[in-house]
């Protein structure tokens, strides 16, 4: 009798063990909104594109359809159909790029439009070596150059319902997706598109790992900074054109703002967007600010100042903690921070830590941030 209710433990624990991992194939979505899923009994997934840029009320629908079940084509033949897993892929941002390295499929990138911005290193070499070709903006793409290369699916993005080149590559029968990665607000958000790419490889579960790995540690890194006994004031931004432009209350960058336990000067101002100010208004918020992250692409202190000279007001430029992401760049000059930081936000977080409550990360050597060079 016992035997029979120890068989009856494994088997239920079995079926519990395969449920979970049959759970694991599949994607769900958390944290962004501008993506889902449809998973159809017959191994098509429906892949669901919501307002991919600002201001719209649109939707697309794509049916991925398995390669060995080619049959199905003509059923899902009101969508636009893409057979999986795919093989060959252009990618119009370097936002896309660190998903497809972290799933290990860096082989299926053909082609790139702006491969200067590259700065991962196994994807420059594919770009060194012939293997990824140029394909020039995204809003102007050679289309006779990504015709030749014969993709299966190009990843691009759209600032408004209108890209002829995109239209161009449709009427040669090759399938455009729009990835609205960069319309997410969280940063958790954002890097939770790994599983959009996930869908096109069938690495569902491979997707699913990785976004949980960087969930976790963004999620510690936030109890963490939760432990400092203080919140240190800061701003953001720089003028461009007599107009100082910083992170709006809820955007993305001020959601690290406050993760990172920091009392963020601007965030009773404006939107999700980008905040709109003028040097007096930023003057007066922010002058007596302790910190200042990310003023636009100045590297040093002198170039701030030869600039505008108004920046010298400011006590976090007189006491040189101003802290930058364009000291950190690839070999062609792309900075990191434009292609890794939304899909790693947990490293983005720990250098706001290290730079606003050094005391909690010891020893730590940021990935992004670092402070502005002084003569």
């Amino acid at each position: 009798m016992a035997m029979h209710k120890n068989l009856y433990f494994i088997l239920f624990l079995i079926g519990i063990l395969n449920s979970t991992h049959a759970q694991e194939q599949k994607i769900t979505t958390k944290y962004a909104n501008h993506f889902s899923v449809d998973y159809k009994t017959d191994g098509v997934k429906i892949l669901n594109i919501k307002n991919p840029w600002p201001n719209s009320n649109e939707s697309f629908q794509y049916a991925l359809v398995p390669k060995n079940k080619k049959e199905l084509l003509e059923q899902y033949q009101d969508y636009s159909c893409i057979q999986v897993p795919i093989q060959r892929m252009v990618l119009s941002s370097t936002t896309h790029i660190p998903s497809v390295v972290d799933l290990d499929e860096v082989e299926s990138i053909v082609g790139f439009a702006g491969t200067d911005l590259i700065s991962s290193k196994e994807v420059r070499n594919a770009v060194d070596h012939g293997h990824i070709k140029e394909l020039g903006l995204n809003e102007k793409i050679n289309i006779e150059t990504a015709i030749a290369l014969h993709p299966e699916v190009i990843i691009g993005f759209s600032i408004n319902s209108s890209n002829k080149s995109y239209e161009e590559l449709e009427a040669f029968g090759i399938p455009i997706v729009l990835n609205a990665d960069w319309l997410e607000q969280t940063p958790l958000a954002k890097a939770e598109w790994v599983k959009f790419f996930g869908l096109f490889y069938n690495k569902e579960a491979q997707a699913n790992t990785i976004f949980n790995q960087i969930e976790a540690d963004y999620l510690e890194a936030k109890r963490l900074a939760a432990k400092a006994n203080k919140q240190p004031t800061l701003i953001s931004g720089s003028l461009y054109k007599d107009v100082w432009y910083a992170p709006g209350k809820d955007s993305w960058a001020a959601n690290f703002f406050k993760d990172a336990n920091a009392d963020y000067l601007f965030s009773d101002m404006g939107s999700s967007g980008s905040l709109s100010l003028s040097i007096e208004e930023a003057i007066v918020k922010g002058s007596a600010a302790s910190f200042w992250i990310a003023p636009a692409q100045f590297t040093s202190y002198q170039e701030m100042l030869d600039s505008n000279t108004h920046y010298g007001v400011f006590e976090s430029f007189k006491n040189k903690k101003v802290f930058t992401y364009a000291l950190t760049k690839g070999e062609t000059g792309g900075m990191l921070y434009f292609e890794l930081a939304t899909h790693r936000p947990d490293l983005v977080l720990k250098d706001l830590i290290s730079i606003l409550h050094p005391q909690l990360l010891k020893n730590y050597q940021p990935t992004f941030f670092k402070p502005l060079v002084h003569e």
